[in-house]
């Protein structure tokens, strides 16, 4: 004959409780599927290769350190009366860049929240919008239009439906495949800085990159000044000033090099400014093969880039949210990184499976091994090892996991029930 356990186990029971659960509430950043980092409680986003800021705050402080170690101090002796300032404007500038660097990567770049569900046909307003490219299905089920046309200054413009966000993306949106995110005006995702480059950030991006060429040429300048004196001062060749001071050298071949790259970066966004463009725009599109229907004319594409007013961020990463009970005790243990609800409930849909698909026999050993798992706690004895002990006990601890509790509960009652119809 067999037992039948009863079901008010305390770790049945509060497993029950938290799978049942309909009113969980987490932050909105604990359970955010894009992938990006999120520190201080979410009040600071990154991207996901966050780690990048690190050389690069690295390339920016290291000749800066060195400039002001070893080049100034000739500096100062040179110019008795404006050494001191020219020794202060360098960390004082440094320091305004790097806190552009993080205006820049710490900051929701614009993204678009997404949807909890595909949008329906009939909500997506006039059938003339959609685009021509468009067949239709040809099952004669609807569904979602991969375009829609949008006229945008009198030009027609196509925006795509984003299968990942489930949304129609506005004009000059474009999906992050780094960070898995819709980003409004999306320029490109920069690895330097470690995240997208879009509407809310696009402004100290650029300020950053322009700022971060002026300080190379700062230091550029004053160590070729101090090489210069040095040269005067002890009337000997360049070499021979090289050997007095190496640092100036070092500064002058590195900043040099550097110079050429975030300058040419610098001209290259100045361009897309005055032109009313993003990188993605202009690698994709070639605006100056056809019209740019955002060109709203050099004056006013620089207010719209300088002196417009950031938009508001439409996420609010801190604000609490319902979320699936499953993901709410993975989010907690996963340092605020991103869980993925579907994933979540296709698995606890495969366990429940497996736990109803447990036969007869395999109920009976697992009633055998429980009950002599009792004779030897009465006895205060363990069992030998054995393969199914190791995996009742779930890595060396004898106590039976929750949802074996669980399992042979369900199991039981199906038992007894089948066994009184005899």
């Amino acid at each position: 004959m067999h037992t039948t356990l009863p079901h008010s186990h305390p770790s049945s029971d509060s497993n029950r409780e938290i799978i049942h659960t309909d009113d969980s509430t987490v932050r909105l950043y604990r359970v955010w599927k894009g992938n990006n980092r999120f520190f201080l409680r979410g009040r600071l986003i990154f991207g996901p290769d966050v780690r990048s800021l690190f050389l690069t705050l690295f390339l920016i402080l290291a000749p800066v350190i060195l400039f002001c170690a070893f080049v100034s101090h000739g500096l100062v002796n040179a110019f008795p009366r404006s050494g001191l300032l020219i020794l202060a404007i360098c960390p004082i500038y440094t320091t305004y860049v790097i806190l552009l660097l993080f205006l820049t990567s710490g900051r929701d770049p614009g993204i678009i929240p997404r949807n909890s569900h595909p949008p329906e046909p009939d909500d997506e307003g006039d059938t003339s919008s959609i685009s021509t490219d468009w067949a239709g299905s040809q099952s004669g089920v609807p569904t979602i239009p991969p375009m829609k046309n949008v006229t945008i200054n009198g030009v027609v413009v196509k925006v795509k439906y984003c299968q990942t966000c489930m949304l129609y993306r506005p004009p000059r949106c474009s999906h992050c495949s780094i960070c898995n995110n819709c980003v409004e005006r999306f320029d490109h995702h920069c690895p330097w800085v470690g995240q997208c480059i879009g509407k809310r950030n696009y402004r100290f991006f650029f300020m950053f990159v322009s700022s971060t060429t002026l300080l190379c040429l700062y230091v550029l300048a004053f160590s070729c000044i101090n090489i210069k004196k040095i040269m005067e001062a002890h009337r000997c060749n360049l070499w021979k000033a090289l050997e007095e001071s190496p640092v100036s050298g070092i500064l002058v071949v590195y900043t040099f090099v550097v110079s050429w790259f975030v300058g040419g970066l610098t001209a290259f966004h100045m361009y897309l400014v005055v032109s009313n463009q993003t990188t993605y725009e202009n690698f994709r599109y070639r605006y100056e093969r056809k019209m740019n229907p955002y060109n709203l004319g050099c004056i006013r594409n620089l207010s719209e880039i300088f002196c417009s007013r950031i938009p508001s961020s439409k996420n609010n990463f801190r604000a609490k949210v319902k979320g699936d009970p499953l993901s709410v005790l993975n989010g907690s243990s996963d340092r605020g990184r991103t869980v993925n609800w579907e994933v979540s409930k296709t698995s606890f849909e495969i366990d429940m499976e497996k736990r109803h698909g447990v036969n007869v026999g395999e109920f009976e050993d697992i009633q055998n091994q429980i009950g002599i798992a009792g004779e030897f706690e009465r006895c205060g004895t363990r069992p030998r090892h054995n393969s199914w002990g190791d995996h009742m006990r779930g890595g060396g601890n004898w106590e039976m996991r929750p949802d074996i509790h669980m399992l042979v509960a369900d199991l039981g009652d199906e038992d007894s029930v089948k066994e009184s119809e005899k």
